[in-house]
């Protein structure tokens, strides 16, 4: 009885383990069937990580040193999307972001130079125009690329005003004038709407057209000359109709880069479609000139032309100096003389003049531009124009003397797009005989 009782006790811790081990034995075999999908998941990822190698491998491919143009626009944060012009030349800057690569450049067959980081991919194709600045002036900075084109309307408005004093008599002493006091404030306002169109016609070469229309009005405030009046009188008088189209061509000299300079050629024809000023007729009863001078000798409608053609080449310079680019250019205007002038007085007659030769213009200017970021910037410049004298008949006009016109100007852009942007500009007489102030807005559109 006892040893039955054992051999149930053994048999049924037998059976006991038995269990125990047969339970374990499973969650083994679970455990490696999982193992086992989870490796084979693993390979599956390093044949597609084989796979992307491979292929990265095959698009390495040697590496050339960036050019001086792209060196340029890593360092500024533009990248190849410099390259994107702008309307208006004046105002394309760049809307990439591209940093500039690290490391050496790649070997042969993709390998890798030292410890630097080779380029993948195609390298960007060089841009060998110049960096974008605000514009300042009436000649764009960056030419239009070939085959595309830009219209830009453009809004201008100018104000002066000047002081007039002439002492027609003479003194016994030098507190003591004998004869008349001829005094004359002259307020003028000059509104300029223009549409401009440039077209590329090589990768450096672009050609312009520009009508303007124009409305003026001047407000004299004077006593009558040879009068004994003490009553000031206001003489106002305004004109308005088209000015005088131009057409310019622009040619890149050269491809620049950092440290070096660009060079803009350019050459710009005046032409005189707008009404000159021996068209409209002048307040003088009698002459204007000479001893019976009568009236007032201003025009009772004012011009919206200069009268002359006139032809104007210049050169312009950018130098990209990070963060800034510096500009500037020079040019000279020549006008041509103009034979069997004549003028029509207050009466009805008219007056010869025989041959006018305006002087011809010297002008100069210079500014720097800077980036704020990748669609606004800034710059600053100055404008000098250096007009000379105006002869008539061979000999220089009685009162006239070379002018200097001095201009401070800040210009602003904002780009909203590749193909739209936004130019403003102001300007501050530094001279008398500049205007006191200058506007102008400009929108260029690429197409």
């Amino acid at each position: 009885m006892r040893f039955a009782k054992v051999l149930r006790a053994g048999t049924a811790g037998l059976s006991v383990v038995m269990c125990t081990t047969l339970a374990h034995g499973q969650s083994v075999a679970r455990g490696v069937a999982e193992l086992a999908g989870e490796i084979e998941a693993l390979k599956r990822q390093l044949a597609e990580q084989r796979e992307l190698l491979r292929q990265l491998r095959e698009q390495l491919a040697p590496q050339a040193v960036p050019a001086p143009a792209e060196r340029l626009a890593r360092q500024r944060g533009t990248g190849p999307a410099a390259a994107a012009p702008l309307p208006g030349g004046q105002g394309e800057q760049s809307g990439g972001a591209a940093q500039p690569v690290q490391g050496g450049q790649a070997g042969q067959g993709g390998a890798l130079a030292g410890e630097g980081v080779a380029a993948v991919g195609q390298a960007p194709q060089r841009d060998s125009r110049p960096p974008e600045v605000a514009p300042l002036f009436e000649a764009p900075g960056v030419l239009t690329p070939k085959g595309r084109f830009v219209l830009e309307p453009s809004y201008q408005f100018g104000y002066s005003s000047s002081n007039r004093v002439v002492l027609v008599g003479y003194t016994i002493i030098p507190a003591l004038l004998i004869g008349l006091v001829d005094v004359r404030e002259v307020k003028r306002n000059t509104m300029t709407a223009a549409l401009a169109g440039r077209y590329g016609l090589t990768p450096r070469t672009e050609l312009e057209v520009r009508i303007p229309y124009v409305y003026r009005s001047d407000s004299t405030v004077s006593r009558e000359i040879f009068t004994g009046s003490a009553v000031d009188n206001v003489f106002s008088t305004s004109g308005r109709g088209v000015g005088d189209a131009e057409l310019a061509l622009r040619h890149q000299l050269n491809a620049g880069g950092p440290d070096r300079a660009y060079y803009v050629a350019g050459l710009r024809l005046k032409s005189r479609t707008g009404r000159d000023p021996f068209e409209v007729v002048t307040d003088c009863v009698q002459r204007c000139v000479g001893p019976n001078a009568t009236g007032t000798g201003l025009p009772l409608d004012l011009p919206t032309g200069s009268g002359f053609y006139g032809l104007q080449p210049s050169l312009t310079w950018l130098y990209p100096s990070d963060p800034a680019v510096l500009f500037g250019s020079v040019s000279y205007l020549h006008n041509f003389q103009r034979s069997g002038v004549r003028r029509m007085v207050r009466n009805g007659e008219f007056e010869d003049l025989g041959t006018l030769k305006p002087g011809a213009v010297f002008g100069f200017n210079f500014g720097m531009g800077l980036a704020l970021n990748e669609k606004t910037t800034l710059s600053l410049g100055y404008s000098h124009d250096s007009i000379g004298r105006t002869r008539q008949n061979g000999l220089p006009v009685p009162g006239s003397v070379r002018t200097q016109l001095g201009t401070l100007l800040m210009g602003f852009s904002y780009r909203y797009s590749d193909k739209r942007s936004l130019n403003v500009s102001v300007g501050a007489g530094l001279t008398r005989d500049t205007p006191d102030v200058t506007l102008s807005v400009r929108f260029p559109m690429s197409f």
